[in-house]
């Protein structure tokens, strides 16, 4: 993270002498709001609501929507956006390998904060709504059972994020980000979808305009 905002601060010059400009994380258009995309993969997985121990297999997926960028006071900026985004677990059971696949569109409200000249955070919380749900199991080698639940407005989740962004030119950023449900879904109470929390790694590129 040094590294890059050193680096974001600088550039040398052809006699390899040392210049500090404009760079691209400068502040001279912070108070300039702005729309754009995200898109990139997740990595999740899931954890007990009250058992540490428990964890489950990570499945890959992706994520993509809408971002936004307004200005509050420098350095901070309020980040709402809405985002699709595909969750889900793997499990070995007795009986084979168990995934279940869901989609969530996801409306983070974050506070931006900028730290460096291409460097910033995310933190704030986030309400996920529950698309579908799809599961899976097979024994190795085929298929044995698949099934699909429509779950559109029967569950909304209340989620915590943390997140870093790089910015790699005025218009693109590289961003991670981790999320938890801050809620379990117990009150779902069925065997599609058990007492467990999603946790998300997102790594993905934002385009701003």
């Amino acid at each position: 993270m040094l590294i890059a905002n050193i680096a974001a601060a600088q550039y040398y010059t052809p006699r390899g002498r040392t210049t500090t400009v404009n760079t691209v994380g400068s502040n001279d258009d912070f108070y300039v709001p702005r729309v754009g995309m995200d898109i990139g993969v997740n990595v999740a997985n899931t954890t007990s609501a009250y058992n540490s121990n428990f964890s489950t297999g990570t499945l890959a997926g992706l994520h993509a929507g809408l971002t936004f960028d307004i200005p509050l006071l420098y350095p901070v900026s309020l980040a709402p956006e809405a985002i699709y985004s595909q969750k889900g677990y793997t499990a070995v059971t007795p009986s084979g390998n168990f995934t279940q696949r869901t989609q969530f569109i996801d409306l983070p409200v974050l506070l931006k904060f900028n730290v460096g000249p291409i460097m910033r955070l995310y933190v704030g919380p986030q309400y996920s709504f529950l698309l579908n749900t799809r599961n899976t199991y097979d024994n190795g080698f085929t298929v044995t059972n698949q099934q699909y639940y429509d779950n559109t407005g029967t569950k909304a989740i209340l989620d915590g994020v943390l997140g870093v962004s790089f910015d790699l030119s005025h218009y693109v950023d590289l961003r991670a980000r981790y999320m938890l449900d801050l809620k379990s879904t117990s009150s779902v109470n069925s065997a599609y979808q058990p007492d467990y929390r999603n946790q998300v790694w997102q790594f993905g590129l934002g385009f701003k305009f």
